[in-house]
């Protein structure tokens, strides 16, 4: 599928566009943030340009608090709420495969939900069918989680799903990356991304103040929640690197002592996540609704909820894993990370790569513009 066959004219592309010429008549928020000295190297905006500045924006809302044509002025400017209707266009757009996108654009809390309580009624009947009594039958010590539900199951099932949302980003990834015609990518641009998303530099606002999602006052407290949520979520992957090297190389089965290094992983990024997670949905909660776009709520807050039922079961399963209850809270447990794996195509999880690239194109336009 070409890239003129995937992107199409839009009402969001029009109204960017109109937007956008008037911003590059006024420069006002020209320091806000990347996107005003973005904008301004072009004249005329592209869909490959529109999709670039939308994943670029950050959401800070500093130019829509600072803006003078606001509504109720009759040039109606709002920059933040044209970003993200272009983001969500980019994500619908590059995804594989499309028709699972809509699914989960338009009820993304409904389908993750019904994934989820599927899974738990399936695990629920296996583990019936197996052998009734073990659905509260407690077990302990090295091995007890595959007393409940077989090595070969997990591996299999968690393979299956991982392996296919890993597939479905790399292939919306890879198709964005064509799309903003990147190419000639050196170090230092690679560099000066990975720094500004490591740091969520533009999360910082114009001078380190931070963003103004509820009203006009700057706080960072979206940016430290955005950290605890990143950071969390690669120490728990790190916790289930370090678990995996356990069982196949070194043969220790799981569940692992309290100390034991992935569970420390785990339970420290699992405590990130939760805090990251309430934080967040408090913040979406209470923002002003005005520079924000509602179709992209039902998913926003799907991702935020499947995240911290994930963080929340697992540590719930670490504390409660030599009761009777361990074998239903494994079986919920698995059910919800399966379920993630499954809508993290498609959910606001990937616009941490799409912000990538697009911080990448802009280190390099900034800094080849400067030689």
């Amino acid at each position: 599928m070409t890239s003129k066959t995937i992107i199409a004219s839009s009402q969001p592309e029009e109204e960017a566009r109109r937007m956008l010429a008037i911003c590059n008549a006024c420069r006002y928020c020209e320091g806000f943030c990347a996107v005003f000295p973005a904008m301004t190297k072009r004249q005329v905006f592209s869909a490959s340009d529109l999709s670039y500045l939308g994943n670029l924006c950050h959401n800070c809302n500093a130019c829509y608090h600072g803006c003078q044509y606001v509504a109720p002025h009759q040039f109606q400017v709002n920059i933040p709420k044209a970003m993200a209707e272009l983001r969500g266009k980019t994500y619908e757009d590059f995804a594989w495969p499309k028709r699972l996108s809509g699914i989960f654009r338009y009820s993304g809390l409904t389908a993750s939900l019904t994934v989820t309580v599927s899974l738990i009624i399936v695990f629920g009947l296996l583990l019936f069918l197996r052998e009734p009594g073990i659905l509260f039958q407690a077990e302990s010590g090295p091995g007890s989680f595959y007393q409940i539900i077989s090595h070969q199951l997990m591996v299999i099932s968690a393979t299956s799903t991982s392996g296919f949302a890993v597939m479905a980003i790399a292939i919306g990834l890879f198709r964005y990356w064509r799309h903003c015609k990147l190419d000639k990518i050196q170090t230092q641009h690679l560099r000066t991304a990975t720094k500004n998303v490591a740091q969520m530099t533009y999360l910082g606002g114009d001078n380190e103040e931070g963003c103004n999602d509820i009203d006009e006052s700057f706080s960072n407290h979206r940016r430290y929640y955005h950290q605890a949520v990143m950071w969390g979520f690669l120490m728990c992957f790190a916790s289930t690197c370090v678990a995996t090297f356990y069982d196949y190389v070194l043969n220790l089965e799981a569940p692992y002592d309290y100390l034991s290094f992935p569970v420390l992983l785990g339970t420290v990024g699992g405590i990130a996540m939760l805090v990251g997670c309430v934080g967040l949905f408090v913040i979406k909660w209470r923002s002003d609704p005005n520079p924000r776009a509602s179709i992209q709520l039902g998913l926003d807050y799907a991702f935020i909820i499947m995240l911290f039922l994930s963080s929340a079961t697992g540590l719930i399963l670490m504390i409660l894993r030599e009761t009777k209850l361990m074998p239903i809270l494994l079986a919920v447990h698995l059910a919800v990370v399966l379920s993630l794996f499954v809508m993290l195509p498609y959910s606001k999880f990937v616009h941490a790569g799409y912000r990538f690239i697009s911080l990448i194109k802009y280190a390099q336009e900034s800094q080849d513009g400067q030689q």
